[in-house]
């Protein structure tokens, strides 16, 4: 490689670094802060955050001199969510879900050995003051994480618990055995719970989306606060979680009697 391409590379590498700064946990952030989470000189940090400021990727206060994330971020995440076949497919699906049940309605898709959320939509039981957009989150902790694990094959199970896991909560499956006989369940009933796994008082109910070839690429899921959220007789929701993914899996291109009819036997 030439040092310029070199050079250019290691520029869009640092910009990256120093936009991946900013969580929600981290909010706003001083150039001093962020010489310290990337290991960048302040010179660096301080030319770089007023090219990406003008470019609107960071928003600096002018009373403050803390920088947040700026309107070119929001809309680069709100392009990649409209080219996503899934989002397209389950956005009207899932808000209409969610005014119907008065719960959260929730889809999220497979993203290496984590999940994102695609969207979200409150229902009157369960508001959120934020988005899930955009976030990850653990497999073996939620219910939108077992719909999707319950499409993999044994290796790729064995393979996720092969990284000791995460305990969010006492109830957390944090044990390769366990998972299995829960996803035996999960595949036997058509959808997935989670009690109080991933955080205290909340709980859903996820079933999985195929696509067209019948492979489970993302999952929906009902929830809210577990008061709110009655799992002592979930068929009702589980069968409206079922409905609305099936209804998914079909404007994906999914044919359940064609799915069906592959696996009869000559």
């Amino acid at each position: 490689m030439t040092s310029e391409s070199v050079g250019g590379t290691q520029t869009v590498e640092r910009a990256m670094s120093l936009l991946a700064c900013f969580t929600e946990e981290s909010g706003e952030l001083r150039v001093s802060e962020l010489c310290a989470m990337t290991g960048l000189g302040q010179s660096t940090v301080s030319r770089m955050m007023s090219s990406l400021d003008r470019m609107r990727f960071v928003v600096q206060d002018e009373r403050t001199g803390l920088y947040r994330l700026g309107p070119a971020a929001v809309s680069l995440g709100t392009i990649a969510l409209n080219g996503s076949p899934v989002f397209k497919a389950a956005r009207q699906i899932a808000q209409n879900l969610a005014h119907t049940v008065g719960l959260g309605a929730n889809v999220a898709e497979l993203d290496g050995s984590a999940l994102y959320y695609l969207c979200n939509f409150e229902g009157e039981r369960a508001p959120k003051a934020f988005s899930m957009a955009g976030r990850s989150g653990p497999l073996h902790a939620t219910g939108l994480g077992k719909a999707l694990l319950s499409g993999m094959e044994q290796a790729r199970v064995d393979e996720y618990f092969a990284t000791p896991r995460q305990r969010f909560t006492p109830h957390t499956i944090v044990d390769r055995d366990a998972m299995v006989a829960a996803l035996d369940e999960v595949r036997s009933r058509g959808y997935a719970t989670e009690v109080e796994e991933l955080a205290f008082g909340r709980a859903c109910i996820a079933a999985p989306i195929r696509n067209r070839a019948g492979e489970i690429v993302a999952a929906l899921s009902v929830s809210g606060p577990l008061s709110v959220l009655d799992l002592d007789a979930p068929q009702e929701l589980a069968l409206r979680a079922i409905e609305a993914a099936d209804e998914v899996s079909v404007a994906l291109g999914y044919s359940p009697s064609h799915n069906a009819a592959a696996f009869v036997a000559p």
